[in-house]
């Protein structure tokens, strides 16, 4: 994870020297519509992790049900043994239903592990970004949008952690200022009912979301089963 981490800064980084060495006037406007989908992209997401119904048979009811204390050995040693059973996908989907009655877990967890998952998925597609760079030489404009996508997609989950927490970094409480990222307030809407308002980066593209949620609950494709572990 480390040697991705300073691969993803690397590239990342040399993508944005060629955005700031060929940046024209689009440039603020493509910035925006980056982190418009990179909010379109953490709805989504969220909406299908949400109710994509967990493997079952493998005791992720076990855990999710567990009335005892979850700091004990004996819960760590059963979550060992449940997440040993299951890959990498099948632990993120868990983890998508267990924030639900417990959203502070979220917020305790380091940037690093929050970010884990999406830094693998993100690092090959700014790797190909520097290789457009090199090869074609695309107008400044439409990197930064990009860069500001891989950015708003690869802290995601980072951003949905400080909204379950309230000790952030000077930059977060700007942005919430600047209307780049969501309030607690706003994403409470969506832990009160768990039907609206998925995306958790600032927002902006729920008033697309939750229509299509609603077409896709009404015809029955998504379902409240899936919302909670069972077997």
């Amino acid at each position: 994870m480390t040697a991705i981490l300073i691969i993803f800064a690397a590239s990342l980084s040399a993508n944005l020297a060629f955005a700031v060495v060929h940046a024209d006037i689009w440039v603020p406007i493509a910035i925006l519509v980056g982190w418009y989908f990179a909010d379109l992209a953490s709805g989504v997401i969220h909406l299908y992790m949400d109710y994509r119904p967990c493997r079952s048979g493998v005791g992720f009811d076990d855990l999710y049900f567990y009335t005892g204390d979850r700091t004990s050995q004996h819960y760590q040693d059963l979550r060992r043994q449940v997440m040993a059973k299951v890959g990498p996908f099948e632990r993120l989907v868990y983890d998508f239903k267990n924030h639900h009655p417990r959203p502070d877990a979220l917020g305790r967890r380091s940037m690093i592990v929050q970010i884990g998952s999406t830094v693998v998925a993100v690092t090959p597609l700014s790797l190909l970004l520097n290789l457009s760079c090199w090869v074609l030489s695309p107008p400044g404009w439409v990197i930064a949008g990009f860069v500001a996508l891989m950015v708003g997609g690869t802290f995601a989950q980072y951003f949905h952690g400080t909204l379950h927490r309230d000790d952030n970094p000077t930059i977060i409480i700007l942005m919430r200022r600047l209307g780049l990222l969501m309030s607690p307030a706003a994403h409470q809407k969506h832990h009160d009912s768990l039907k609206r308002d998925f995306a958790t980066n600032n927002g902006w593209s729920n008033p697309v979301i939750n229509p299509v949620f609603r077409l896709l609950y009404r015809h029955g494709w998504l379902t409240d089963a899936g919302l909670e572990p069972t077997g």
